[in-house]
C-alpha cells in the first residue's frame, strides 16, 4: 500500500514537472489579443513603423516624437511580459511631454506580430528596434536611453552589454528570471526547467552607464529585494527610486511623475 502511494506521488510530480516544462513560455509570456490601433489614433503626431529582425520577422512599432523642448534623446522601450505597445502609450505620452522621442515596439508573438516569444527571440527583436533608430532614423547611439519594463529589463540589460546606451532605466527588474520564478513556484525545480534566463544582475555588472532602478515597495510579482540587488550590482552610477505602497502593475510605476522625472534627471 505504501509503495503504491509513493509511486502515485512520484507520477504526480513527474506530470507536474513535465507540464511545467512544456508550458513554461505560456506562463512567462502573456501577449494581449487586443488589436493595436494606428499610432496617431492613440498619440497624435506619432507614426507607425515596421521593424525587420535578422531572422526575417516584421514587427509593429510606434515612433513618438517629442513635443515642446527637445532634449535630444530617444527612449527605446522594451515592454514587460504582458499586453502590447498600446499599454505603454501613457509612458510614451509622459516621456514625449518632457522632450524625449520614444520608440514603442512589440516583441514577436505580441501585438499581432508573427512568431513565438523566447529570450533569444526578444534579443533579436530589440536589436531590430535599435537598428531602426540608429540606421534608419540616424539617432546616435550615445543619445539612446534604454527603458526596460520588468522582463524588458532583462532584454535591455543584455542589449546594453553589446551596445551601451547613454543611460539605462530598469523598472521593477528581477535579478534573473529563475529567482522570481522560484518565489512563485517553490515546489518546482525551476532552475532546472527554465529555458529562458534573463540574467539582469549579471549583465548590469558589465555595463558602465548611468542606471536608474525603479521599483514598488509592495511589488507582489518581483520581490523588491531583487530590484535592490540589481541596483547594487550595476557597474555604473546608480539612482534608485522606490515608490511606497506600489505593486508591480500600478500605473504610477510605469508612467508616474516620479519615474518620468527621474528619467529626465538621469540624462540631465
Amino acid at each position: 500500500m505504501i509503495v503504491r502511494v509513493l509511486v502515485g506521488l512520484v507520477l504526480v510530480v513527474l506530470v507536474l514537472v513535465t507540464v511545467a516544462y512544456l508550458c513554461q513560455r505560456r506562463l512567462v509570456y502573456l501577449p494581449s489579443d487586443e488589436p493595436v490601433p494606428e499610432a496617431a489614433e492613440v498619440l497624435p503626431g506619432a507614426r507607425d513603423v515596421t521593424l525587420t529582425t535578422s531572422d526575417g520577422l516584421m514587427l509593429g512599432a510606434w515612433f513618438v516624437p517629442a513635443t515642446g523642448r527637445d532634449l535630444g534623446y530617444t527612449v527605446l522601450v522594451a515592454n514587460g511580459n504582458g499586453g502590447s505597445r498600446l499599454h505603454r502609450a501613457d509612458l510614451a505620452a509622459a516621456l514625449r511631454a518632457k522632450g524625449f522621442d520614444v520608440l514603442l515596439f512589440d516583441y514577436r508573438g505580441y501585438g499581432g506580430n508573427a512568431g513565438s516569444p523566447s529570450e533569444d527571440g526578444l534579443a533579436l527583436d530589440v536589436r531590430a528596434a535599435r537598428d531602426h533608430l540608429v540606421g534608419d532614423l540616424r539617432v546616435p547611439g550615445h543619445r539612446l536611453v534604454y527603458f526596460g519594463d520588468s522582463i524588458g529589463g532583462g532584454v535591455v540589460a543584455e542589449l546594453a552589454v553589446e551596445y551601451p546606451p547613454a543611460a539605462l532605466v530598469l523598472r521593477s527588474p528581477f535579478t534573473e528570471l529563475a529567482d522570481t520564478a522560484a518565489e512563485h513556484y517553490p515546489f518546482l525545480p525551476v532552475r532546472l526547467l527554465l529555458r529562458d534566463r534573463f540574467p539582469v544582475a549579471e549583465n548590469v555588472r558589465r555595463v558602465r552607464v548611468p542606471t536608474l532602478v525603479v521599483y514598488g515597495a509592495a511589488d507582489a510579482v518581483v520581490p523588491p529585494a531583487q530590484s535592490r540587488a540589481v541596483a547594487d550590482a550595476a557597474a555604473g552610477p546608480v539612482t534608485v527610486v522606490e515608490i511606497p505602497d506600489a505593486d508591480h502593475n500600478d500605473p504610477i510605476l510605469l508612467a508616474g511623475s516620479r519615474v518620468v522625472g527621474a528619467v529626465v534627471d538621469l540624462v540631465s
